[in-house]
């Protein structure tokens, strides 16, 4: 299921950010940002749709989705 950004409150998608953006293996190409940059540049990817919140029922989770890699399962 997706779940509109704007749907959360303003901590909650900060938190859902932050941890998206300080896991291992996060990439964000040749260039080095800082945290903050990575957290502006994903709420961007969000505002514009090209970035997704998914929710898990079954597993009662949620996670950052890429709009051209997302799958309804």
């Amino acid at each position: 299921m997706i779940i509109p950004y704007d749907a959360l409150s303003e901590s909650a998608l900060q938190d859902l950010i932050e941890d998206f953006v300080t896991r291992e293996g996060t990439d964000y190409g040749r260039n080095e940002m800082s945290m903050q940059e990575k957290a502006e540049h994903l709420l961007a990817l969000l505002k514009s749709g090209d970035m997704l919140i998914s929710y898990n029922e079954d597993t009662q989770s949620c996670g950052l989705v890429n709009k051209e890699k997302y799958t309804d399962k």
